[in-house]
């Protein structure tokens, strides 16, 4: 993996799980705990999240094969998923889910939010686990595999350093900062989606002239 391709694929699986945006969410399920109760909840969930997402790195082509499904068709729709989230983030819909699910978690007392909602579907949901599943199969090798995993974690690590930060970081950024880091990020996620479909369509021989992103 070249320096442009480890960037890319960095790029888009942090803009797909979208550390920033968890920040608030991470706080609100947190409310009331202290900092290594905190701490313990952060851990757990990206612990499962990492599971996750490795498992659908390892296999996720298998499974794509065994049902029949080409990777040049499921880049395709993984291309139109990652557009619509975009979408959902540059429209603001994706918080207001996200929101919803934190405060159904929250009516729950007795409720540990390390596996619902934090590690799924907040850390490791649809858009990801189809991220992981494209970026697998963008090469070939163990190598690759072992890259696209590392990418992965860096990914979590970020998570896990905001995560850290929390409390300084909304207080610096605030609602309105989160917004606009959000609004960005959608936007830069939409074209790395389009960019997915361009290199799907190109494997299914539908076009040939255009390049190909690795």
């Amino acid at each position: 993996m070249t320096t442009s391709e480890f960037i890319t694929a960095f790029v888009t699986l942090f803009v797909v799980v979208d550390p920033i945006g968890l920040v608030p969410l991470f706080l609100a399920l947190t409310q009331g705990m202290d900092a290594r109760a905190r701490l313990a909840v952060g851990l757990r969930a990206l612990v499962i999240a990492a599971i996750l997402l490795t498992l659908f790195g390892l296999f996720g082509d298998r499974l794509l094969a065994g049902i029949g499904i080409s990777m040049p068709a499921f880049r395709i729709a993984g291309g139109m998923l990652l557009f619509l989230t975009a979408l959902d983030m540059l429209f603001e819909r994706r918080t207001q889910r996200r929101e919803g699910q934190s405060a159904e978690a929250a009516l729950e007392p007795a409720h540990d939010p390390s596996v619902f909602p934090l590690a799924t579907p907040l850390i490791a949901g649809p858009g990801a686990m189809a991220t992981m599943i494209l970026l697998a199969g963008s090469g070939h090798g163990g190598l690759h595999l072992f890259e696209v995993h590392g990418v992965m974690l860096a990914v979590l690590a970020c998570v896990l350093a905001l995560f850290l930060l929390a409390t300084p970081l909304e207080r610096a950024l605030g609602r309105t900062g989160t917004m606009v880091v959000t609004r960005l990020l959608g936007m830069l996620l939409a074209a790395l989606a389009v960019q997915f479909i361009l290199d799907g369509l190109r494997g299914a021989g539908i076009i040939a002239s255009l390049p190909i992103a690795r």
